[in-house]
């Protein structure tokens, strides 16, 4: 990870305890930690240190208190899926042929989901952050989220078929 991604995510944290005290935020991948130029799988595009995935936010689903867990143990393939009334972008490119969207969701086990329960406003707190930094270039979220939370700013996009999909986590870079 290039240090200025460091220090976006350490001030989007120290950001995020002022609102949410105890908050940790839960980065998912940030480049090979080893070698420059060699992406950790399944990110064909973070190969440069200017990438980094995040966890939501969620709540224990017992209690209703804020928890620092995800449902998923590696942070990817437990996803947020759309509502009857919000558009399935899964669905859409599934259907053009990209059978790798949903890969993650198919070989990840679900049954922590059940477990836990998205916290959509701490979620749009953490993602509105890292929009608001200016050293932020893009953030690839889901769309059906991205109207769920509110999302408005121009950074916010969808991230196309070729990819994975993006209603399990948030990914941001660098300009």
């Amino acid at each position: 990870m290039r240090k200025d991604l460091r220090n976006v995510a350490y001030s989007v944290a120290s950001e995020m305890n002022k609102k949410y005290p105890g908050t940790v935020i839960n980065y998912l991948d940030a480049n090979f930690p080893f070698v420059n130029g060699f992406p950790l799988f399944p990110h064909l595009s973070h190969n440069d240190g200017k990438k980094m995935d995040l966890a939501f936010c969620y709540k224990d689903k017992q209690s209703l208190q804020e928890t620092n867990a995800t449902p998923s143990p590696i942070g990817y393939g437990i996803c947020e899926e759309p509502t009857a009334a919000e558009k399935n972008t899964t669905d859409f490119c599934v259907q053009q042929g990209y059978w790798q969207y949903s890969l993650l969701k198919s070989l990840m086990p679900q049954g922590r989901k059940k477990d836990f329960v998205f916290y959509p406003e701490k979620t749009r707190s953490l993602v509105e952050l890292f929009a608001h930094d200016n050293r932020i270039g893009k953030i690839f979220i889901e769309p059906h989220l991205k109207l769920r939370l509110q999302l408005t700013s121009d950074k916010i996009r969808f991230h196309g078929c070729q990819a994975v999909r993006h209603d399990d986590h948030i990914h941001v870079q660098l300009k």
